[in-house]
Formats: C-alpha cells, structure tokens, sequence
C-alpha cells in the first residue's frame, strides 16, 4: 500500500502540475470560468522538496484555478471519495494526503478524486475558498458520475489537516457558500460519508467548543475521525466532534492515537502504531458496504 522511496522519488521528482502517483487519470478544473471572485486560473507552482522529507512531498501554491486529480479503480464499485489535502491553507499537499491515500483506496473498488483547492495567506477565515471548491467539486462528481462510474449516493468526503478543516465545515453547511453558476451547482453537494483525519485546529480553545464554523446537525453523514494525543493541532476538537455527532445519534467512529504527531498522511512513523490507521478506516469503510473485502 506504500511506494517504495525510490520510486516515490522518481515520480515526484517530475512532479510539478500533473499528478504521477497511483493510477492518475488526469487534471480537471471543477469551475467552467474564473472561480467565484478570482480574476485569474492558476493551477499554482510547486514549491521546492524540503530536505528533511524523505519519500520527497509535494506542496503547490497559489492556486486560483481549483481541479481535481483523478484515480479511477480499476474494478470500480460506485464508491468515490473527495480529498482534500492539508497544508495550511497556504499551499496544498497532493501525494502525501491525496495520491497516496488513492492506492490504498482503489484496490477496494473505490474511485478518488483530489482536489487542488485555491490557497490563501489569509490570516482569518483561510478555510473559505477551500470550501467553495470543495462544495463544487462534490457536485461536479454528482454531475459526471456516469462517466467516473460512480453511484451519487455513495461519494464521501476525506480531509487531512487543513483539508480536515474545510470537510468538517462542509459536511456540517446547509446552504452553498457560493451563488450557483450552472446545472452542475443545482446538484447536493452533501457528502454520503466522511473521513476526518487529524482535521487542523477545529478546536476554539477560548471557548472550550467546536470553532464557530462548524455546526453539527443530524445531516452530517457517517463518519471516521483519527488524531493523535501528542498532536498540537489538537485532537480535543476531534473528541469534540465525536461528541456532538454522539449526542445526534449520528453513526461516527473515533481514533486516538497516544503518538504520532501530525502529516503523516498513510505512511507510519517509527514507534508509533498510527500508520495502522488505513487500516481501521479501510474495515470501517467495509462494513459500510462502501469498499469491497
């Protein structure tokens, strides 16, 4: 399920705009003009492999032009996942939160889509770009589930970190967060299920509660959500979250992990038992009938 550093390397090493991982089927813009209060489309710059990353990560930023990273399952079963990766809201993750996490999933018959949101530098409210992206990006594979072989009923959204962020606020929103555009925006863009893994800075500690963007209410679908203990993001707004989706009788699972810090996408990390992660999210996903055994 993991790509061995060599060819990780090779393939990222040519990675600039065009996904190279997995079985990538192509780069689409989600939006059929400028995206909502952009005056460019720019599918951003990749910005140099740091040293210290070894497999190398990618890290592209501004973006103004969102699309999606397509892998398609070579047996499909009607299942899609979104992705969105982290980042920070700054620049976006594709292979270690996108790609990666796509070869663990289209074995089980399940199509994945990562989604090259628009970054920001914005200090506050990062996270609402993002969301637009993320609502049409939902709708769009609504849109074109014939072509991508999908069942509308059976596509969930999956967000690391910043990404985890931007898929909390959306799978807890009753109204769009943009003026619709065409008959693609006419679509639901509620996911069917969802994956929150380490979701960054949910949490408002100055309250004690859930940041004020996200309002958990009895739509939100079924969920998974991992942290660690030793996560400074922190996992107190996954308990959190947990907790209110309990309280509305919404099915949800919840993973703490005692260690393993944060960004580790589906990779483990030495003396930490959080790379069996994909593993409880790949039986959570199987008995929701939503992944082949």
């Amino acid at each position: 399920m993991r790509l061995s550093p060599a060819i990780a390397y090779l393939c990222l090493y040519s990675f600039v705009l065009t996904p190279c991982l997995a079985n990538a089927q192509g780069n689409i813009p989600i939006w059929t003009s400028h995206a909502p209060g952009e005056t460019t489309s720019d599918p951003g710059t990749a910005l140099p492999f740091r040293e210290s990353d070894n497999p190398p990560i990618s890290r592209i930023e501004k973006i103004t032009q969102p699309t999606l990273d397509v892998f398609l399952a070579e047996n499909p079963n009607g299942t899609g996942v979104l992705i969105l990766p982290g980042g920070g809201f700054r620049y976006v993750v594709p292979d270690l939160e996108g790609a990666e996490a796509a070869k663990a999933l289209n074995p089980l018959g399940i199509s994945v889509f990562v989604l090259r949101y628009r970054t920001s530098t914005e200090a506050t409210n990062a996270w609402k770009k993002p969301l637009q992206d993320s609502q049409r990006a939902m709708r769009y594979l609504r849109a074109h589930a014939d072509k991508f072989h999908l069942n509308k009923d059976h596509i969930g959204l999956l967000g690391f970190s910043a990404g985890g962020q931007v898929a909390a606020i959306h799978a807890t929103q009753q109204d769009a967060s943009y003026e619709g555009k065409d008959e693609v925006d006419a679509l639901s863009f509620r996911p069917d299920f969802l994956l929150l893994i380490y979701p960054w800075r949910i949490y408002d500690a100055n309250q004690s509660k859930l940041i004020d963007s996200i309002h958990p209410t009895k739509s939100v679908p079924p969920t998974f959500i991992v942290h660690t203990h030793d996560d400074q993001s922190t996992s107190i707004g996954a308990a959190l979250f947990y907790i209110e989706l309990k309280k509305l009788d919404v099915p949800a699972e919840l993973h703490i992990y005692f260690n393993g810090g944060h960004g580790y996408g589906v990779r483990p990390r030495k003396d930490s038992a959080i790379g069996t992660w994909q593993d409880r999210s790949i039986e959570w996903l199987q008995l929701r009938k939503l992944a082949r055994p």
